[in-house]
């Protein structure tokens, strides 16, 4: 299965800002947890994807009040029942980036128990062969 990056965008706002008037981490993580299930679960079920982990994230540059910003995400990995996902954050105006992180997700049944999705990746691009090599370190 080839790579797919999934893209949505969002206004920065004033309820969106921390108390140095950018744009707040804590925000940013819901909408890249976001992100992340969105590529994730187009792979397969919504109701079978669950986040284990946000490994991480970068911040690269703020982001202000009223600029458009721009998640792109993909999945980079997939083992036998975990799904990771890549999504960096860009100004939507300049490209620029702003942050990126991994997050991985458990394939799951009705109950939430593990269960195998079987999801195979063709990695042609080799930015995406360099973002699994990168995911396959992350615990």
């Amino acid at each position: 299965m080839k790579l797919t990056t999934h893209s949505m965008c969002r206004l920065v706002k004033s309820e969106d800002l921390n108390h140095h008037g950018t744009l707040f981490a804590g925000k940013t993580a819901m909408w890249v947890v976001e992100a992340g299930f969105i590529a994730a679960a187009s792979l397969t079920h919504p109701e079978n994807i669950v986040c284990i982990n946000v490994h991480g994230m970068l911040f690269k540059k703020p982001v202000r009040n009223g600029q458009i910003i721009r998640l792109e995400s993909k999945v980079v990995l997939a083992s036998k029942t975990r799904l990771v996902s890549y999504v960096r954050v860009l100004d939507n105006a300049t490209e620029a980036a702003c942050m990126d992180g991994f997050l991985s997700f458990v394939h799951v049944d009705l109950q939430g128990k593990p269960m195998p999705h079987g999801i195979v990746l063709d990695y042609t691009d080799p930015e995406d062969a360099a973002l699994l090599e990168k995911a396959k370190v992350l615990k």
